[in-house]
């Protein structure tokens, strides 16, 4: 463990995007914890009719565009949690004025072209600040990643992982339309143990998840975890699968943005995502069913940010999330609130993770 916190002050958080549909969420998801948030936006008209709990969440404005107003905005806080996507546009600013500041970095983006560029613009200045640079710490990217470092365990390599996603269904938000519209890099897989781009027209197969998910045609749709886990899984094949029917509500213009259906401002939108590893004919597999891919991500970056304000992380650097944390253990704490997880293997039988 590194920098143990040991200190009864307060930690903050600055969250940049803190209006935006996720950027609340964890808001919340922080304000739950303990930890005061720092809500940061290029608006703060907007911020203040976010609804935030007054006197409990600091409002600070600032733009990617204007260095010296993210630092600024991120003055008292220990971390930064970055929502605003696309993170193209984002990420590179808001990771700099982090690492200016000396505190951690996150973000939930799903892109892959962003996280390796943060990946590999930031490893060296987070080593010698001391500080995690972790991005992708989302539903698409990080978990995946997690899942699959954990269903890995002592295994050094594998032949192959898929990762399979099903959702009941996908109703996108605003700034998810964006940041598609936008994001026309080709998508990567790993094939013979390399990234490659993924051929045109798509893969496809068929997969049998449990009720009620039941049996679902897929699509291969690389995202982030590919980046992640490829950084360091020895893997000769890896690949990422979604549904077609969540496929088909996001691809529909008229689709809705998700809708509150409890008091949280959850969405009744459910997911399941299973990862399977496979080497020498023996497989490890591993299953998680929850809510609302929006506030799950909060949930899950916030876990993040808390551990990295505590000190249970790895090393400093830009890590991915299977790097940077013990992926059972962050995993485990998620269980039953938020998560179910399932474990299984050729050697045993499906067991309550």
């Amino acid at each position: 463990m590194l920098r143990p916190n040991q200190s009864s002050v307060p930690q903050r958080v600055a969250i940049f995007g803190a209006s935006g549909h996720t950027g609340r969420f964890a808001v919340a998801e922080l304000l739950h914890r303990g930890i005061t948030p720092i809500a940061v936006g290029r608006n703060l008209a907007a911020l203040a009719d976010a609804g935030f709990p007054r006197n409990e969440v600091i409002l600070r404005q600032a733009s990617v565009d204007d260095a010296p107003s993210l630092d600024r905005a991120f003055e008292g806080a220990s971390a930064v949690i970055n929502c605003a996507g696309p993170f193209l546009e984002t990420a590179d600013a808001v990771a700099a004025a982090a690492l200016r500041c000396g505190i951690h970095y996150l973000d939930v983006s799903a892109e892959q072209s962003s996280t390796l560029e943060t990946l590999e613009n930031f490893d060296s200045a987070a080593r010698t600040a001391g500080v995690a640079v972790v991005p992708s710490m989302s539903f698409y990217g990080g978990f995946a990643d997690l899942l699959a470092t954990a269903a890995m365990g002592d295994w050094e390599y594998a032949d192959t992982i898929d990762v399979m996603i099903g959702l009941d269904s996908w109703h996108p938000t605003r700034g998810t339309r964006i940041t598609g519209a936008k994001n026309t890099a080709e998508r990567l897989a790993v094939a013979d143990g390399k990234l490659v781009a993924v051929s045109s027209p798509r893969s496809e197969k068929d997969w049998l998840f449990e009720d009620p998910f039941g049996h679902q045609a897929m699509v291969e749709v690389p995202f982030s975890e590919i980046v992640l886990i490829s950084r360091h899984l020895k893997v000769t094949e890896l690949h990422t699968w979604l549904n077609r029917l969540a496929l088909d509500d996001i691809h529909n213009a008229a689709t809705p943005a998700p809708k509150a259906a409890d008091y949280l401002g959850r969405s009744l939108q459910q997911f399941v995502v299973e990862v399977v590893s496979a080497r020498d004919g023996d497989t490890r597999s591993i299953r998680a069913r929850g809510r609302d891919i929006y506030a799950f991500s909060a949930t899950l970056i916030c876990e993040a940010a808390e551990r990295l304000l505590d000190g249970r992380f790895t090393t400093a650097g830009a890590l991915s999330p299977g790097e940077a944390f013990d992926s059972s253990e962050l995993l485990s704490a998620l269980t039953p609130n938020h998560i179910t997880l399932q474990m299984a293997s050729t050697a045993q039988p499906l067991d309550q993770f």
